[in-house]
């Protein structure tokens, strides 16, 4: 069994909650072996608005993971407190996950949409979380997603 990431959670040198969901807020974000300049590139990324988890925090640095288990450390101006989410990155290519007009599973599907598309996410409620992509919004269940935690409400 593999082990979600713990819940427990500690105050940052930000004064904010370690782990917490942000984005990346640029196209090119160098990810760090270290928490200073000084340290090597280790990749970079170039997907603005990609969901991240900050998991500790070193003076201005952040140490991220994200969803495929990538970690390393990128400067705070580099990252958004905007919350945005991947869709079932874990799923087979070609599935199709359903989008209602309401939190409901009954309600009316406004979207499908396929594993790993990337959306802002409006707000969640412990169970449901509303989207709102390029093209389509919806309700989705917040299981279905990373970025966000389970249960969490915002």
């Amino acid at each position: 069994m593999l082990a979600g990431p713990s819940l427990a959670q500690t105050v940052g040198s930000s004064g904010l909650p370690v782990p917490r969901f942000v984005s990346l807020k640029s196209d090119s974000v160098n990810i760090r072996q270290g928490p200073s300049r000084d340290q090597a590139v280790i990749w970079r990324y170039v997907r603005a608005g990609m969901p991240v988890e900050i998991t500790q925090e070193f003076e201005n640095w952040r140490r991220i993971r994200d969803f495929e288990g990538g970690e390393g450390w990128v400067f705070h101006s580099l990252l958004s407190g905007t919350r945005t989410a991947i869709v079932a990155p874990w799923a087979a290519a070609g599935t199709q996950i359903d989008l209602h007009a309401d939190p409901d599973d009954t309600s009316r599907v406004t979207a499908r949409v396929e594993p790993k598309v990337q959306a802002p996410v409006e707000k969640c409620d412990g169970t449901w979380c509303r989207l709102d992509g390029k093209g389509f919004s919806g309700w989705i269940a917040q299981a279905s997603l990373w970025g966000v935690y389970p249960d969490e409400k915002f």
